[in-house]
């Protein structure tokens, strides 16, 4: 197969996954900053990449999520013999828990598939988009790839297979990042994680998950916020956030919705209403992590109602 267009360029969103009580089955995208990847044919056959903006990553097209899927969506296309060129602009940190990783590799996914006249489906482009998951995590989940090419909340009911159910959520519903400049190791927090979980524990979990879902569908936000509770990742991955209780702490002072870590972190995110009252919680934010000289990084946004996009 022979590409139908010479050039494009592709963003995919920021995400916030596991959501508290979801571990590696809820997310939602962020209607703020994303990854731009631009892609080109080349003459010769093979993938370069030229560019890397925003980040410290390799070039060798096997080591980099770009490259990796890419590669797979080639084969699956039998078009090996085309060449493809990528400048990649990494607007999203790695190692801060906002979805780096699947942002690079939803851009590529919907790159690559509008290079080619759009071949493959949003379930496709999934699958492609968590083999590049996997460079990053040494884990297959589609928590963060699923809103991040779909946008909006994503469930992720099951893996085998792939079931991605859409989540509604009140449209007042708001999103505060903060984001210390410190790096956690996605690999690394997942294996902080116990492989058992007792029982009760467990229980406790899935009560949540449910109520997290009910809440946001019903537009609830005191079950909501009962829901946001998390007793498998945030007790052992917290003490890797610097001042991440001090930032609970003024979640409540700021009558939020509830406070919990993005992802693996060290992100944090903190849910409002209308997003009141975040301008001061973050200025407390920095005068917080200034004290220890960390740099922060701090936004609100809407949860982003569409996912990745072709922008040229």
């Amino acid at each position: 197969m022979n590409p139908v267009h010479k050039r494009t360029i592709a963003e995919a969103p920021a995400t916030v996954s596991n959501v508290a009580c979801g571990f590696d089955i809820l997310g939602y995208a962020i209607d703020y900053i994303g990854d731009r990847i631009e892609i080109g044919i080349n003459e010769t056959p093979g993938l370069l990449i030229n560019e890397i903006q925003g980040a410290d990553l390799s070039f060798n097209p096997d080591e980099n999520i770009v490259g990796v899927v890419a590669k797979k969506m080639l084969q699956q296309l039998d078009a090996v013999h085309v060449g493809l060129s990528f400048n990649i602009n990494k607007r999203i940190h790695p190692g801060s828990g906002l979805g780096s990783s699947a942002s690079s590799a939803v851009a590529t996914a919907i790159g690559v598939n509008h290079l080619f006249d759009n071949p493959f489906d949003n379930s496709q482009l999934l699958e492609f988009a968590m083999s590049g998951e996997v460079i990053a995590s040494q884990n297959y989940h589609a928590d963060n790839v699923a809103p991040c090419l779909l946008g909006g909340f994503r469930l992720i009911r099951g893996y085998d297979p792939l079931d991605i159910v859409e989540i509604q959520y009140p449209s007042d519903l708001y999103t505060t990042i903060i984001f210390p400049q410190v790096e956690v190791k996605t690999a690394y927090a997942r294996s902080l994680i116990s492989e058992q979980i007792e029982l009760k524990k467990a229980i406790t979990q899935w009560g949540n998950v449910g109520g997290l879902i009910s809440g946001l569908h019903s537009g609830d936000y005191d079950l909501i916020s009962r829901s946001l509770v998390d007793v498998v990742a945030e007790p052992v991955r917290s003490d890797l956030i610097p001042h991440y209780d001090d930032i609970k702490t003024l979640g409540i002072q700021y009558d939020s919705i509830g406070v919990n870590i993005s992802g693996s972190g060290p992100a944090i995110f903190i849910l409002s209403k209308n997003g009141t009252g975040m301008d001061e919680l973050i200025n407390e934010a920095r005068d917080i992590y200034s004290k220890d000289g960390i740099d922060l990084v701090a936004f609100t946004s809407k949860v982003s109602e569409t996912g990745a996009y072709i922008v040229e």
